[in-house]
């Protein structure tokens, strides 16, 4: 007898490999910080519940979204759907 597993809203998804940083919002969705790293400006964020994301990647040095990034985990409610 097969049993299908189903995976739950809050299971942690797989990682970028450019993952740099991953944050847990207050409505429990996942928060992603990829890119090159602390010394490039390709880095980004992308909320995995309520789809926001970093407004300039491409300026983006990782000292300067690590704080939006977490401000916006911090005060997101949105539940992860997928």
């Amino acid at each position: 007898m097969s049993t299908a597993v189903r995976a739950s809203a809050f299971t942690e998804p797989d990682r970028p490999k450019d993952l740099q940083i991953r944050y847990v919002t207050v409505g429990g969705a996942y928060l992603d910080v990829t890119g090159s790293g602390e010394h490039v400006q390709d880095n980004r964020w992308v909320c995995r519940g309520c789809k926001e994301t970093s407004r300039a990647p491409e300026t983006d040095w990782l000292f300067r979204i690590r704080e939006e990034a977490s401000a916006h985990a911090s005060a997101c409610r949105a539940i992860p759907l997928t």
